[in-house]
């Protein structure tokens, strides 16, 4: 299935690992021109230096500058020469006893895994308006937005509030030809799970909870984003997308 993602500009971020790095080679694969946004610039280049033909480009910005978030898509614009779609995948995962939380920590949560969200698809969303174009922003959320967790209570609200906003972005824009949609990762083998993954019996542990009874790889997320970056998708807007080997399913 040919997916015409082919030339297309597209902004990832937090693409310096984990799911925004595998989205990022998946897109790049496809043939899609990538600006990997993170702010390790050292990761990137390497993103960078892989063999994609010169199609990803590093981008390093800190998702808490709202100032330079809302300037990512005429950095898109100018480095890939055109802006079709933005995943919004950059994210933080504090985890706290919440009787013992300082709010400052649901605050910074609040600031990268939404209100970063909200300002880039802002400027993504004015410039396809402009253009008249239409386009394409994918939010990578989580299944704990949707089930809420124990000791991860800042991550769980941001994360539930960034589904309402995909939601309610899709039904404002879908007269302009731009479609929202979600995507709710379970467990995935990365970076950030190397607690799990690294001690045998937590991981047995965690994978009984799962049908699949397996984590997933990172790359598996990757088909994912490209169908919902492509014009394949063009009358899907406002859906969450699971992909969690059926552990939400089984609740």
């Amino acid at each position: 299935m040919d997916l015409s993602l082919e030339g297309l500009g597209v902004i990832v971020t937090g693409a310096s690992k984990g799911l925004g790095r595998s989205a990022a080679r998946a897109l790049a694969s496809e043939g899609a021109h990538v600006l990997a946004v993170a702010r390790t610039a050292s990761s990137l280049e390497d993103l960078a230096g892989e063999s994609f033909a010169g199609s990803i480009q590093s981008y390093v910005c800190d998702m808490r500058d709202r100032a330079a978030v809302a300037g990512l898509a005429q950095v898109a614009v100018e480095r890939l020469g055109r802006l079709d779609v933005v995943i919004n995948n950059a994210g933080i995962a504090p985890a706290a006893d919440f009787l013992e939380m300082d709010m400052a920590v649901l605050d910074e949560a609040m600031e990268v895994n939404v209100a970063s969200i909200a300002v880039l698809s802002q400027a993504a969303g004015r410039h396809f308006v402009a253009t008249g174009s239409g386009g394409r922003i994918v939010n990578v959320v989580s299944t704990t937005g949707i089930l809420g967790k124990a000791q991860l209570v800042a991550y769980s609200a941001s994360k539930g509030a960034a589904i309402q906003l995909t939601k309610a972005l899709a039904a404002e824009w879908a007269r302009h030809d731009i479609q929202v949609n979600a995507i709710a990762p379970g467990a995935f083998a990365t970076e950030a799970q190397a607690y799990v993954t690294g001690n045998p019996d937590v991981l047995a542990k965690r994978v009984r909870k799962i049908p699949a009874r397996r984590m997933a790889e990172a790359d598996e997320i990757g088909p994912l984003v490209c169908y919902l970056s492509s014009p394949a998708s063009r009358f899907v807007t406002g859906a969450v997308y699971v992909i969690d080997g059926g552990e939400t399913a089984k609740q």
